[in-house]
C-alpha cells in the first residue's frame, strides 16, 4: 500500500513539473516576440502596442493611444495579439442593414419625437413599470 502512495506522489511530482516548464517555455517564447510596434494585451487587460522594452529593469513602455504611454513589468504582458484578418468585401444587400435595431421597432407611445426621454419622463416611466409588478 505504501509503494503505492510513492508511486502516485512520483506522478503528481511529475505532472506538477512538467506543467511548470512548459509554461516557462510558452512565456520565454512570448518575450522573445517582444519589440517595438507589436500590439499586446496584459494580464489586467490593457491593450496597446510596445514602444521599447528595457531589459535590465523588466520594464516595457506601452503606447495605449495616441500620445499615452504607461510603464508595466514585462511579466504582465502576457498575450500578442495577432492582426484580424481582413474581412471579405460585403455583400451590396448587407449595407442596409442598420447598425443597430432602433430602426426595426416601432417607437413606443409617450416617447419623444428625438427617442430622448428627460429625466421626469424617466422616473414616472419607473414608477408606472414598478405599479405593473405589484
Amino acid at each position: 500500500m505504501s509503494i503505492l502512495l510513492f508511486v502516485m506522489l512520483g506522478v503528481f511530482m511529475f505532472m506538477m513539473f512538467r506543467r511548470n516548464k512548459k509554461t516557462q517555455q510558452q512565456q520565454a517564447e512570448l518575450q522573445s516576440k517582444f519589440g517595438p510596434g507589436v500590439e499586446v494585451m496584459t494580464s489586467f487587460g490593457l491593450f496597446g502596442r510596445i514602444v521599447d522594452v528595457d531589459d535590465a529593469e523588466n520594464k516595457v513602455t506601452l503606447e495605449l493611444s495616441p500620445g499615452n504611454t504607461a510603464t508595466v513589468h514585462r511579466q504582465a504582458v502576457t498575450k500578442i495579439m495577432e492582426p484580424a484578418a481582413e474581412p471579405a468585401a460585403a455583400a451590396p444587400a448587407a449595407a442596409a442593414v442598420p447598425d443597430d435595431a432602433s430602426s426595426l421597432t416601432a417607437p413606443e407611445s409617450g416617447s419623444t419625437a428625438t427617442g430622448i426621454e428627460t429625466p421626469e419622463e424617466t422616473l414616472k416611466r419607473l414608477n408606472d413599470e414598478g405599479k405593473k409588478d405589484s
